[in-house]
């Protein structure tokens, strides 16, 4: 038989992966087993999972329960930050925090609550295709210092409703910072794709 590539020379061997006949020069040597170049290329391409990478499944799963998500993805860290989060969303609709904040607290934590399991998802399915475990937030600029802007605008925000009573227009007009948030990043997705 005569090699797939060069057709006037005698194949020595074959492929172990699609069987095609082989010469000398065509043949790629690992370990003791034949390759062709094609093949072994594109077993090189393809990713390769990690050791011990668990099931994106499981760890979606898990994610539901505050920090087990990210402790089955070995993010001890995160576990710990996640729960503790967590405990503050529980701790703060405990207290009689009053009727306009409850619900804005309700959905928030709703939604922390789907976040961790997403995260949970992302990391593990990551880590199985020995990929770097994607960014906590997203896409979102590190250079901007988001937390302390939250901290101050929240500690504002209870200030004024502490002297100005805002009690009131919060219960009514809460849904317009959904609504806004929405706004905001459909445009900038939309800025980024024209």
């Amino acid at each position: 038989m005569n090699c797939a590539v060069h057709p006037e020379t005698q194949a020595t061997g074959y492929c172990r992966n699609c069987g095609k006949a082989l010469c000398a020069p065509c043949t790629r040597d690992v370990r003791g087993i034949l390759y062709c170049e094609s093949c072994l290329a594109d077993m090189l391409a393809r990713p390769q999972p990690a050791a011990g990478g668990g099931s994106p499944g499981l760890a979606a799963a898990l994610g539901f329960i505050p920090g087990a998500g990210a402790a089955y993805n070995g993010e001890y860290t995160k576990a710990v930050i996640h729960l503790a989060i967590f405990v503050a969303f529980v701790g703060a609709l405990n207290s009689d925090l009053g009727d306009p904040l409850e619900p804005m607290l309700g959905v928030s934590l709703a939604a922390f609550i789907f976040y961790m399991a997403l995260d949970s998802y992302r990391t593990a399915r990551a880590k199985l295709l020995g990929q770097p475990p994607p960014a906590p937030l997203g896409n979102i600029r590190t250079d901007v210092p988001i937390g302390p802007i939250i901290l101050i605008a929240l500690g504002v925000f209870f200030l004024l409703s502490k002297f100005l009573h805002l009690g009131h227009l919060v219960r009514e007009f809460w849904p317009v910072i959904f609504i806004a948030l929405g706004v905001l990043l459909l445009w900038k997705r939309m800025g980024r794709t024209s």
